[in-house]
């Protein structure tokens, strides 16, 4: 991982945020993406290459996303980096607490249990809008290292910290986190809204991650209202949620 270069912005305090493991979530319904494994292991080329693909193979499209929304120097290579590119090519257009559907964001936890309560409640609200019956999903578990400095969201005023975590709204936090991404901040250090005592880094750029492994499968259980349980395949054995 390349080294915490120092950026303008610096007005909401930094954090240097040093995990063994960042643990991420993600679904696990479509093939894992590893184009950016395989057209170079050079960043600088990949708009070049990924565009003659496109020619013989429309598909790519879809795989490829929208590549130029990342800048060439802030672009991972190697094994896996597709996990982390993905987030930032395939932009949730909706939103979410620290993107307004213009900019992708790479979400993780501190520990395992905090990106489970964080993971399975957003994953209810998706399945509540859709209407989606009791149903099951299987769910992808990546865990890498994080060394990075980021706004601590924890250090501002408490009215402000209390309106960027708040439970149910995104409106003063989506703004707050474009502004300071234009003002050069590298991503956010939080408090988990989802489980107490839990921390969260949602990054602007992939060269502030580490490039994560597989680390263990789950399976989310949507009980009609919420994800009431889920499976860990690693131990054989259901766990409840509150």
């Amino acid at each position: 991982m390349s080294t915490p270069r120092e950026r303008p912005g610096r007005e909401v305090e930094r954090r240097r945020v040093r995990w063994s493991r960042a643990w991420r979530i993600i679904a696990s319904r479509y093939p894992p993406i590893d184009l950016f494994e395989r057209v170079s292991d050079d960043p600088a080329v990949w708009d070049v290459l990924i565009e003659l693909e496109q020619l013989t193979n429309p598909r790519l499209r879809d795989e490829a996303g929208e590549i130029r929304l990342v800048p060439v120097e802030r672009r991972v290579a190697g094994t896996n980096a597709s996990w982390v590119m993905a987030p930032f090519t395939h932009v949730n257009r909706r939103g979410s607490r620290f993107s307004d559907g213009t900019f992708g964001v790479y979400y993780a936890a501190e520990s395992l249990d905090t990106a489970i309560a964080e993971t399975a409640y957003h994953f209810g609200l998706f399945a509540a809008d859709s209407g989606d019956p009791l149903r099951r999903e299987d769910m992808r578990v990546l865990v890498g290292t994080l060394d990075w400095r980021f706004d601590d969201v924890a250090r501002l005023a408490p009215a402000i910290r209390s309106e960027l975590l708040d439970t149910a709204s995104y409106a003063k936090s989506q703004p707050f986190a474009v502004r300071r991404r234009e003002a050069g901040s590298d991503g956010l250090v939080y408090p988990s809204v989802r489980r107490a005592g839990g921390q969260c880094i949602a990054a602007f750029w992939p060269d502030t991650v580490g490039i994560p492994v597989q680390e263990r499968h789950l399976q989310f259980e949507w009980n009609g209202q919420k994800v009431s349980r889920y499976f860990d395949f690693s131990v054989g054995a259901w766990t409840p949620l509150p």
